[in-house]
């Protein structure tokens, strides 16, 4: 995952005053362009690829001489400087350690140096090639950072401003460059075009000038704000993002939990840790974001850390985003997710691109006070799919919690009940794959089910078997216990089967009514199980259909 470094540095030199004159820019950012000019980055890709590969380290006027031959306009001037320190400069972990200050020239020299570096080599390049620059020192929230981080004392980072086309924008080529590990001991080359040129109410987000004019916005903001605001991390513009809910980098729990919304421009899928574990999470996907649940199970300050990536995104990783710190004043203990619950969910534009069409109900969370629930759909054409009931609270096995969905498909529509085992949360999945796939089945929806009435205690529904066919109906016993010596009425619409017989000690024929439905009435008596066979196809042979249990004295 994503984590920028912090350079740290205490001789920074301070820009002068900005002039009255300077246009500034609005907070908070208004959703439109990352950058504080607009530009199309793609028509900088001849200039990128000749200022990256530049090999000139001995020299800076030279350097800059061979930098400026394919850049025409200040702005690809600027640009042709920042890909070279990004692609060249490596970040000085052991000067950083060490308090070693660092100098332009010694950055050029040996390809090393901590954030002075970076933006003292920055400002000469830039003076060569008469643009005008300005170094900036301040507070970052860069690495060892966490939520709710008090700012003081020294400041511990420095970058750079330059004048462009009438105005002064900001950039920070020591976090354009790459990024440094947990323990800022390795140093990883990882360009990060966010920080060229960012838009001013998007850079104060981590970047706090120790002149307050440099944050170049109308109004600005105090340091307090600075450290009480959420960091965004450049990973959430450059998935997508653009704001969530909670602003603020410390939330607290409302009755044991805590609800953030993330707004993004398009489908977009994240994951959710609380305290490093995927669990006490409960997310749910819109097109234009995610809403997110947390229930904290014990009081205290917990770390909340969200990840995403774009949903056409072929890579496997996902980015890290924002992080919060979640204080936990007292838990819900009557509402604990089951921790085999696959997110996320609830119907989504995910599970409809897996297959799952039109879900009802809309909500994620389904409430049942008698234990009972119905979940419709319709399915993509050629696709598999069977659901599962999981909770590792029950003492119903895997196998069992299976019997008490049953499934009814008729064409494309499916549906499924459910009678739960007992009271107590549980997690519907739905595993979904087409049919012509060779691969194994992938969870398309995701349903929480909730149930408190502790008297409830449904039957398992009748075991089926392979002959059971898509436009096979059950209409009854749809229970999959029946009691002994009792009449019990069966009808079911099975298309296309010439006989029914049901075996409970001794044969009965059901017989066809003019609506399509088999029917008939069987004294069950004389055995454990009930069985219902069928034949068809002329043929004269019978197979099982379905098999009951029979309750015992």
């Amino acid at each position: 995952m994503r984590q920028d470094n912090e350079g740290y540095q205490d001789d920074g030199e301070q820009g002068s005053t900005l002039s009255q004159r300077q246009d500034l820019y609005d907070y908070p950012w208004d959703k439109s362009s990352l950058k504080s000019i607009p530009m199309d980055l793609t028509q900088f890709k001849e200039l990128d690829d000749h200022a990256s590969t530049v090999n000139v380290k001995n020299n800076v006027k030279k350097l800059v001489n061979v930098l400026l031959q394919k850049a025409h306009s200040d702005l690809e001037k600027v640009r042709a400087i920042w890909m070279w320190t990004c692609h060249h400069i490596e970040y000085d972990v052991e000067g950083y350690h060490n308090k070693v200050p660092s100098e332009a020239t010694d950055a050029l020299q040996s390809g090393k140096s901590a954030c002075g570096g970076y933006a003292g080599l920055f400002e000469e390049m830039c003076s060569l090639a008469g643009i005008q620059c300005k170094q900036l020192s301040g507070f970052a929230k860069g690495f060892q950072y966490k939520p709710g981080k008090v700012f003081e004392g020294k400041t511990n980072h420095v970058w750079n401003a330059v004048y462009l086309e009438g105005r002064w924008h900001l950039l920070d080529n020591t976090w354009g460059s790459g990024c440094v590990d947990d323990s800022c001991s390795k140093f990883t080359f990882r360009y990060n075009e966010f920080y060229f040129l960012t838009h001013p109410a998007l850079f104060i987000n981590d970047h706090f000038p120790e002149d307050h004019s440099w944050q170049l916005l109308k109004q600005t903001l105090s340091l307090q704000q600075f450290e009480r605001n959420v960091w965004y991390k450049s990973a959430f513009y450059s998935v997508g993002l653009t704001g969530t809910s909670t602003a603020t980098s410390v939330i607290e729990t409302e009755n044991g939990k805590a609800t953030v919304f993330i707004e993004s421009h398009s489908p977009t899928l994240f994951l959710c840790k609380l305290n490093g574990a995927n669990e006490h999470c409960f997310m749910n996907l819109q097109r234009n974001g995610m809403t997110l649940e947390v229930y904290p199970q014990e009081v205290g300050t917990h770390s909340l850390d969200i990840f995403a990536k774009p949903s056409r995104s072929k890579e496997e990783n996902y980015s890290h985003v924002v992080e919060y710190s979640l204080v936990c004043q007292s838990v819900d203990k009557s509402f604990c997710l089951p921790k085999p619950l696959i997110q996320p969910v609830g119907p989504s534009w995910q599970s409809e691109e897996k297959g799952i069409l039109g879900a009802s109900p809309a909500s994620p969370i389904v409430h049942t006070d008698d234990g009972r629930c119905v979940v419709t759909f319709t399915r993509s054409r050629d696709l598999d799919l069977f659901a599962t009931l999981d909770s590792e609270a029950s003492s119903t096995s895997e196998d069992l919690r299976r019997r008490h969905i049953w499934t009814t498909r008729q064409d494309a529509h499916v549906e499924l009940k459910i009678q739960l085992p007992h009271a107590g949360t549980f997690a519907l999945h739905i595993w979904a794959k087409k049919a012509s796939d060779p691969g194994n089945s992938h969870c398309a929806l995701s349903y929480l089910l909730s149930c408190p009435n502790k008297s409830v205690l449904w039957p398992v529904f009748p075991q089926s078997y392979t002959n059971w066919e898509d436009a096979f109906e059950l209409v009854a016993p749809v229970a999959g216990v029946l009691p002994a010596n009792r009449d019990v009425t069966f009808k079911l619409k099975l298309p296309g089967v010439d006989e029914v017989s049901v075996e409970c000690g001794n044969s009965r024929r059901l017989t066809l009514s003019e609506d399509g439905f088999w029917e008939g009435t069987c004294s069950i008596s004389g055995g454990p199980r009930v069985t219902v066979m069928i034949s068809k196809n002329g043929s004269h042979s019978f197979w099982a259909l379905l098999d009951y249990k029979v309750e015992s004295h």
